[in-house]
């Protein structure tokens, strides 16, 4: 009896998990059937049908390291970009394109294209692809982010990824004002070709890090002239008027640097006092979850030594 007994539940067993292996593969494939090849994106124009799953997707006026950040994939980036040291690795074999060389986007077959609202052509680019525009400017730099999460159907990762960088650059805003004092303060310059720039709260280089997580403060006269267009042109005699306790210069390779020759400019307290953190000014003006963690390691290493 027990012989014959054991074939039997052999038997049975494999018919069982013959049976669930099939429910299991029936469940997949209506999974596979039933997931959207659509979605319903509701832009600032107007709500449009964007993939589910971009998988080819052309960026016009930047955006570049909030898509890529969310590991998807990118054919065809702005010159700006493409030109952006922060991001020469995952963009080696993207193409350079531009909202006048319809031709060239074309040949990349995109399933989805992003830019600026200021972007020429936008009709004609709505013909080869879904096209998504935003407003400089309009959304905070971690909302815009989110924003392009909802975009690409990946908006819990977009929203993950926020939360921990706020709560990662307000413990180092914390850590940077118990060394430095909670009363320092920092101005954020840049030179670039032939002018000399110092920046608000807003206006990447840093800013938002800086001022906005960090709460770190910005110097009275920079409030005056950079709070509302976000940037103001200086020359080198009124430098020392801007100059915070600690600045940062953004300073671009081929940009005239003969004023931190003059002695103006090594009169400034921070200066002498060895409180002028460098930073590459190529790829500085972007705000994206790339740059803005390469930032924040940036500021951490130049005021906490870490």
């Amino acid at each position: 009896m027990k012989k014959l007994f054991l074939p039997f539940i052999l038997i049975v067993v494999l018919i069982i998990s013959a049976c669930s292996n099939n429910s299991s593969e029936k469940k997949e494939s209506t999974s596979k059937k039933d997931e959207p090849k659509t979605i319903t994106y509701q832009s600032e124009n107007g709500p449009v049908a964007v993939p589910a799953h971009p998988k080819r997707v052309v960026l016009l006026s930047g955006f570049t390291g909030n898509v890529i950040s969310l590991d998807v994939p990118v054919v065809g980036v702005d010159v700006w970009s493409k030109n952006n040291p922060t991001f020469k690795e995952e963009l080696k074999d993207v193409a350079e394109v531009s909202d006048e060389n319809l031709e060239k986007i074309i040949e990349l077959n995109p399933d989805l294209i992003i830019g600026l609202s200021n972007i020429k052509n936008i009709d004609k680019l709505k013909e080869i692809a879904p096209t998504v525009t935003y407003t400089w400017g309009k959304l905070d730099y971690l909302t815009q982010h989110i924003e392009i999460g909802k975009l690409l159907n990946k908006e819990k990762a977009a929203q993950e990824w926020v939360d921990g960088f706020k709560k990662s650059a307000e413990t180092a805003g914390d850590e940077i004002r118990a060394k430095i004092g909670e009363d320092a303060t920092v101005s954020v310059f840049e030179s670039y070709d032939k002018q000399l720039y110092v920046f608000g709260d807003n206006w990447a280089r840093g800013t938002e890090i800086l001022y906005q997580a960090m709460k770190l403060k910005m110097p009275e006269k920079v409030k005056e002239v950079a709070l509302k267009d976000g940037y103001y042109t200086l020359s080198t005699e009124v430098l020392p008027q801007y100059a915070g306790d600690y600045i940062i210069l953004s300073k671009y390779a081929d940009a005239d640097s003969s004023f931190q020759k003059t002695e103006t400019y090594k009169s400034i307290p921070a200066v002498r006092n060895n409180h002028v953190y460098e930073m590459l000014g190529n790829g500085a003006s972007f705000s994206d979850p790339v740059t803005l963690e390469k930032q924040l390691a940036f500021f951490k290493k130049s005021f906490l030594g870490n």
